[in-house]
């Protein structure tokens, strides 16, 4: 069931506090993924919030949970929309841009790492990771920090507040439909 991993990894999404969370569940013969990745996206798209598989494997499957307007808003930054241009997401919109993920996710061997972006992490994180091949950071959290330290840390004590919160009401009851915030 999709249920935990979406509130273990999807919380500030979830919660509107982020614009995409990305994780991998494991295929299981008694529950098909792909029907319960379909069931789960038609559930929460009525919050403004949509399930996407990017990638299947063989033993699991990266998933990717977000808020559709919120990426438009993120990926039409002009210094954003001129990234992506020139790894040929141009002129494309939110849904667009996550079918081009995907392809590009299934074409090449390594992660395309303007992935960050799709998760709403800063540019000049994703371009200092990408210019430093993950290394020489400045912090590490959520992401690989290579611009603003202390926005980040804020970030991440944010995020995981919100996940131990949403962890404690989804195991006293609470629903992934009633934890969604809709958007606004």
């Amino acid at each position: 069931m999709l249920d935990k991993a979406l509130v273990v990894h999807c919380a500030p999404t979830l919660a509107g506090l982020k614009t995409g969370s990305l994780f991998t569940a494991l295929h299981r013969p008694e529950a098909p993924l792909a029907e319960q990745a379909a069931a789960w996206d038609r559930r929460l798209a009525g919050k403004g919030v949509r399930l996407a598989v990017l990638r299947r494997g063989r033993q699991g499957s990266l998933l990717y949970v977000y808020r559709p307007e919120r990426l438009a808003a993120d990926l039409a930054r002009p210094r954003v929309a001129d990234f992506l241009a020139r790894r040929g997401y141009a002129g494309l919109d939110a849904s667009g841009a996550v079918e081009q993920l995907r392809r590009r996710l299934a074409a090449e061997a390594s992660f395309p790492h303007e992935i960050g972006l799709f998760l709403g992490y800063p540019l000049e994180d994703v371009e200092g990771f990408i210019a430093n091949s993950g290394r020489n950071c400045k912090c590490c959290g959520c992401w690989k920090v290579y611009g603003d330290e202390e926005q980040a840390a804020r970030c991440f004590s944010r995020y995981r507040k919100c996940r131990a919160v949403y962890l404690r009401l989804w195991q006293a009851g609470r629903s992934v439909e009633q934890l969604t915030v809709a958007a606004s």
